[in-house]
């Protein structure tokens, strides 16, 4: 890809990222991870990766107006168009599509092409260690998502069975199975050098606010029990 063709789908990007979460910082990560996968990768096609990385997430304003709708799939839509009608043939255009259109987690449309695969795991090492945590606690807060909610016996939830959502329900949702989800050697490499940083942290806060609850709460009760009735009239 030359330098031209980089420069307008760079500016492409950057018109269309709004998200602090997955902003362009995110979009420029997600590219250096997936250049250096794709260097242990001799088949894979950079020029199709490249502008799939670049791309990969200008469905996100949809999104966030309409949650009903899937980024991946509206990514895939607008990259294809813009493709199109900016001189890229229509089977490298075709190619980037399928790439953005199968790189969610959530979605059930897994990557079948290298370079889906390679951008798959790209995106998903941004989720990953210390980095992943930042990211979810800046979109939680973001949102006015809480950090933790308590169950039905009010005791802290570490978020397994939770259904609304909170740091701990994203953190075991998708943080903590992010590290089986990876298809290329490389990927699983740099997944796993982060994975210890992710867990120290989730098992930190947990052990942290579960202790403020277990004590606060036994000190309250006692204070209850044992003061004296005070006279509001």
């Amino acid at each position: 890809m030359n330098k031209e063709a980089y420069q307008l789908l760079e500016q492409y990007m950057q018109q269309c990222m709004q998200d602090s979460a997955h902003d362009r910082e995110h979009v420029y990560r997600v590219l250096y991870t997936a250049l250096d996968i794709a260097a242990t990768e001799p088949a894979a096609d950079w020029d199709v990766l490249i502008a799939a990385c670049l791309l990969h997430d200008i469905g996100r304003k949809e999104q966030f107006e309409n949650p009903a709708l899937c980024h991946a799939q509206v990514g895939a839509e607008k990259a294809y168009i813009f493709l199109t009608e900016n001189s890229f043939s229509e089977p490298f255009a075709a190619a980037v599509k399928h790439c953005i259109g199968t790189h969610r987690f959530r979605g059930n449309n897994p990557p079948e092409s290298l370079e889906a695969k390679i951008l798959f795991d790209a995106d998903k090492i941004d989720a990953t260690g210390t980095l992943g945590i930042a990211r979810t606690l800046v979109y939680n807060g973001k949102e006015g998502e809480p950090l933790y909610r308590l169950d039905s016996t009010g005791k802290v939830s570490d978020g397994t069975s939770d259904s609304l959502p909170s740091f701990f329900q994203e953190y075991k949702f998708k943080l903590e199975k992010l590290y089986a989800r990876f298809y290329t050697a490389r990927g699983q490499i740099i997944a796993a050098e982060r994975r210890q940083t992710a867990v120290s942290f989730y098992n930190d806060m947990l052990r942290e606010v579960r202790a403020a609850y277990t004590t606060g709460q036994a000190l309250l009760e006692k204070s209850l029990e044992t003061s004296t009735q005070i006279s509001y009239e």
